[in-house]
């Protein structure tokens, strides 16, 4: 089975004060750590799960810098085969850009199936997997939370709203968008890291692919990020329910809320 995995390399952001860029197009990022992409590390192990139970192999596909490579190194430290890094140079590409970027890549490679995360950890589109897999016509599921390849196809599990669960069958090739939890992404040892650093990763360069500035200009522009307002906090109603609810209709008076 040839399985060909999509990942990015996003900041860590969480318990971090963050701060707008003076373009006020995006927060700093140069005091930022930056790792694999929550749902990319449970798409590359059910990538090496599926290979070492089915055959083949997997290759991981980024796009962006070298510093980008770390992820990729990541990847090939799990038990990914080859990794390939498409380099961008001065371009800063939207979604749509990178899901171009990504198909153009792995319409030229042999694959049964493609993962993406169901979303990454910085911008939580959600959306490039999908876009991806139209720009291929590839059969595809989102929210994946098992796959049981079967013959030429697979089953997949699908997660649905309030907590309902789907099963469906999937004709192969398709990509499918991996939801955390359906694994559990093993540990990089040190000598996983030492066989990752003799495998094959190769880089491609934008303009190879076919793709013309056109093709790669934005669909989405940001105009401008801020931080959220500060506000005065919550206001807590001391009082029996009679008392309470007399106060929450002055301040709602007080707000031009009207019956």
């Amino acid at each position: 089975m040839e399985i060909i995995v999509c990942v990015k390399r996003v900041p860590l952001t969480q318990e971090v004060d963050l701060e707008i860029n003076p373009q006020k197009t995006d927060v700093r990022k140069d005091m930022l750590a930056y790792a694999i992409n929550e749902w990319d590390n449970y798409a590359i192990e059910e990538a090496v799960i599926l290979k070492e139970k089915q055959g083949g192999t997997v290759t991981a596909v980024t796009v962006g810098t070298e510093e980008d490579e770390e992820v990729l190194r990541r990847c090939l430290a799990m038990g990914a085969d080859k990794a390939i890094r498409v380099e961008t140079g001065d371009l800063l590409p939207d979604s749509v850009a990178v899901a171009k970027i990504l198909a153009q890549v792995i319409k030229g490679m042999p694959h049964d199936l493609v993962l993406t995360g169901v979303q990454a950890d910085d911008l939580n589109e959600g959306s490039v997997g999908t876009m991806v897999a139209e720009f291929l016509n590839l059969a595809h599921a989102a929210v994946v939370t098992n796959v049981t390849p079967e013959g030429d196809g697979a089953s997949v599990r699908v997660e649905l709203e309030g907590g309902v669960e789907e099963v469906s069958r999937i004709k192969l090739p398709a990509l499918l968008c991996i939801q955390t939890g359906i694994n559990e992404p093993r540990y990089v040892s040190i000598m996983g890291i030492r066989k990752a650093a003799k495998k094959e990763l190769n880089v491609v360069k934008i303009e190879d692919l076919g793709l013309s500035r056109d093709d790669l200009s934005p669909w989405t522009t940001v105009e401008e990020l801020f931080l959220p307002p500060e506000t005065e906090g919550a206001q807590f109603l001391e009082g029996d329910p009679a008392t309470v609810a007399e106060e929450i209709l002055r301040i709602l008076k007080e707000k031009g809320v009207k019956k």
